[in-house]
């Protein structure tokens, strides 16, 4: 049976890795074709600047780094400079974001930053830590300003080395987008998406989710990071630092070892017995300088060794015997007398003593010294003289300064480089598919029970196609699954109460139905003095007349229960209900009681269906569209705002009606008629605010008019 592996080959990401090595060979051919022709130019920024702008700041950072890396091939010094390249690739990706290549100025502006991080950095590297670049012509010319003006050399170095950079990242740049425009723009996204493990978001997107970030108090990605940078810095200082300790302590052994041999090779060479005799007749005595040149030959040959005298120790003092540095200003003549140092005086009974001590480290003017002693004895066992070799520990710590500032010359640019890997991949695998998760479901909780925005967001959720191929993956299959069914359990709930509502609604015109049947004359009173308060309450919405009050929620339950506003009329007989003529004035109060009686009605209605809060307005509908604004009405006498706003509303709805629709006891007013009595009635009777939207609003009460054949 034959078993055949397919495995899925990820294209973008080939053109991804295409396109960082087209930067790096292009830094790396651009600077060996300027080092060759000795030119003061590099342009071996290019292919860091075109991967920086289409592939991000990591990516542009790992061709920097790498282009450095391999122009050691043919310019051993070029690792040092691998910094200055990756904060170039920081600062492009930093200027892309803000700013734009289309505007000059911010184009000479970022080449002018590009210019001053190079120029300026690589004059401190050059001439602090001694290395020589191909860019001698600078350096001479800038000497040479330097001798014919006086400014000093370090700020004049900088400055032509500023102004020469200027070409130099101008046209880098110049040829970097070249590049992407050559560059076809489906590779471009191509390579985008590439880089995420996720969709691309789009522009919006972005700002959203910077909006979103914005009220947080911290970032995953920086927390993460700032723990490994912290991490990474503490160990590096750690390993340096024992590293340094160790190495400094072997080279001072080898020292040691390599002083007491030279020490031992002079006692040797040395005749004990002839000692007294080169005190007394200098180079004049036989053997002198013979003995003074082996002495200069065991010095030279011997590792680190600075210093090689031979002295004779007194209780007074050290006489000196030989000196190989006479001729210098540390050396003395024969018998000059030194003093004990202060660091020897410990040691100086073991001195007298002819005893071998212990290597003793010293300061003085000769520098930061360690001092091996040798004791020579004549035949006789007599201390005669003492062998002294001196190793230099300031040139052992001076030559550890230098390698530590090139080795962290070295590690800066590997360590940007492994700050941004972690932050890329903090990024693509956890924050930036985690921003974009949390900010789709924070909409979709704030869309509520907006039933298109909950089913857009479940969309966009399910579009980012989040695929880390771990925990997050996870999660947002999850995310997905969540919204998905609690957006279709909102649709459900949504039908119910759709259905719900319908049936309510349908109880209440049936309730309204059972009441104006037996009012013989009301001629659809509650269809038209619902559609009356609909166009009124709508009217106050749209010239923001109490906004406070009027919401959608409000607006609905108004237009909803409107119809109930006359239920209290059910406990009016029918001959006092339908009475032809005008009523009585013990009618009119029996009458007047349907107020009243609509409000007891509907509250029980309330205390018995639960949520049926939009019930609220329906009974201050019933219970107060009969009073007045100046406080005349009934059944309390209340007066302007502390009549509820529902009852205002429906004052001027249930009057109209009455005036524009015949009655047993009347026949129907002209339109005109019946809108001057409204207009009269606007600040007394009636809330001033609703008869204002209500004869604005005209021509829609004609076409409701008009629907039931009343005009």
């Amino acid at each position: 049976m034959k078993i055949s592996i397919s495995h899925k080959i990820d294209k973008n990401r080939i053109l991804r890795d295409a396109l960082v090595l087209s930067g790096i060979a292009a830094n790396v051919l651009l600077g060996f074709i300027m080092s060759s022709l000795k030119l003061p130019l590099y342009l071996d920024t290019t292919g860091t600047i075109y991967v920086t702008l289409i592939a991000g700041p990591f990516f542009g950072i790992l061709t920097a780094v790498v282009t450095n890396t391999v122009s050691m091939l043919f310019s051993p010094t070029n690792m040092y400079f691998s910094v200055i390249n990756a904060l170039i690739a920081i600062h492009t990706s930093v200027f892309s974001r803000k700013h734009s290549f289309r505007k000059v100025k911010d184009v000479f502006g970022y080449i002018l930053m590009l210019a001053m991080i190079s120029g300026i950095l690589s004059v401190i590297i050059r001439r602090f830590i001694g290395v020589d670049t191909q860019d001698s012509v600078v350096d001479n010319a800038a000497i040479e300003f330097a001798a014919a003006t006086g400014f000093p050399y370090l700020p004049a170095a900088m400055m032509l080395d500023v102004l020469v950079n200027v070409f130099d990242k101008g046209i880098s740049l110049g040829l970097a987008v070249l590049v992407i425009r050559i560059l076809p723009d489906d590779i471009s996204t191509r390579i985008a998406n590439s880089i995420v493990k996720q969709r691309v978001m789009t522009e919006e997107e972005e700002n959203r989710i910077y909006r979103w970030k914005a009220d947080s108090k911290g970032s995953v990605r920086w927390r993460e990071s700032s723990k490994l940078l912290l991490t990474s810095f503490v160990l590096v200082i750690a390993m340096a630092w024992i590293g340094l300790t160790l190495y400094f302590n072997s080279a001072k052994n080898d020292r040691i070892e390599a002083a007491s041999d030279a020490c031992r090779f002079a006692a040797e060479i040395v005749d004990p017995d002839m000692i007294d005799t080169y005190m007394m007749e200098g180079e004049n005595a036989p053997g002198y300088l013979e003995t003074k040149e082996m002495l200069y030959k065991i010095r030279n040959n011997s590792l680190g060794v600075d210093y090689l005298y031979l002295i004779k120790v007194e209780e007074d003092g050290c006489y000196v015997i030989f000196d190989l540095d006479t001729e210098t200003e540390y050396g003395y003549d024969i018998g000059t007398k030194l003093p004990f140092k202060d660091e020897f005086l410990p040691y100086k009974d073991a001195i007298l003593a002819g005893e071998e001590i212990a290597p003793i480290e010293s300061k003085s003017d000769e520098g930061w010294l360690l001092t091996i002693g040798y004791p020579l004895k004549n035949s006789a066992g007599k201390l005669v003289c003492y062998i002294i070799c001196d190793v230099s520990l300031e040139y052992m710590a001076d030559y550890m300064i230098d390698f530590i500032m090139k080795i962290l010359l070295i590690m800066a640019g590997l360590f940007i480089l492994i700050v941004a890997f972690e932050l890329w991949t903090t990024s693509i695998y956890t924050t930036y598919p985690l921003s974009a998760m949390t900010s789709c479901v924070e909409e979709f909780a704030e869309a509520g029970d907006d039933q298109v925005s909950l089913d857009n967001n479940v969309r966009r959720i399910r579009s980012l196609n989040i695929h880390t191929g771990d925990e997050i993956e996870k999660l947002y299959k999850t995310i997905c699954d969540l919204t998905l069914n609690q957006a279709e359990q909102m649709r459900s709930i949504r039908h119910l109460s759709e259905s719900t509502m319908q049936m309510q609604d349908g109880l209440i015109i049936t309730m309204a139905d059972m009441v104006e049947s037996r009012d013989s004359d009301t001629g659809a009173h509650v269809q038209k003095t619902a559609a009356y308060v609909k166009i009124i309450v709508e009217g106050l919405k749209r010239k923001g007349y109490y906004a406070e009050k009027i919401t959608p929620k409000f607006i609905s339950d108004v237009v909803r229960s409107a119809p109930l506003h006359d239920v209290g009329k059910i406990n009016i007989s029918d001959k006092i209900l339908n009475k032809p003529g005008k009523l009585t004035e013990e009618e009119y109060e029996i009458m007047k009681t349907h107020t009243t009686a609509g409000k007891e009605i509907i509250e029980k209605a309330i205390s018995t269906v639960k949520g049926g809060s939009y019930l609220k307005e329906a009974r201050n509908m019933a219970a107060y569209h009969h009073e007045r604004w100046d406080g005349n009405g009934y059944p309390e006498g209340l007066h302007g705002e502390v009549i509820p706003l529902s009852a205002r509303i429906m004052a001027v709805a249930d009057v109209f009606d009455a005036l524009a629709s015949p009655r047993v006891y009347k026949p129907a007013y002209p339109l005109d008629k019946a809108i001057e009595i409204i207009q009269e009635g606007a600040g007394t009777q009636f809330d001033a605010k609703c008869v204002e939207v209500f004869i604005e609003s005209l021509s829609e009460v004609k076409v409701i008019l008009k629907k039931y054949d009343r005009m």
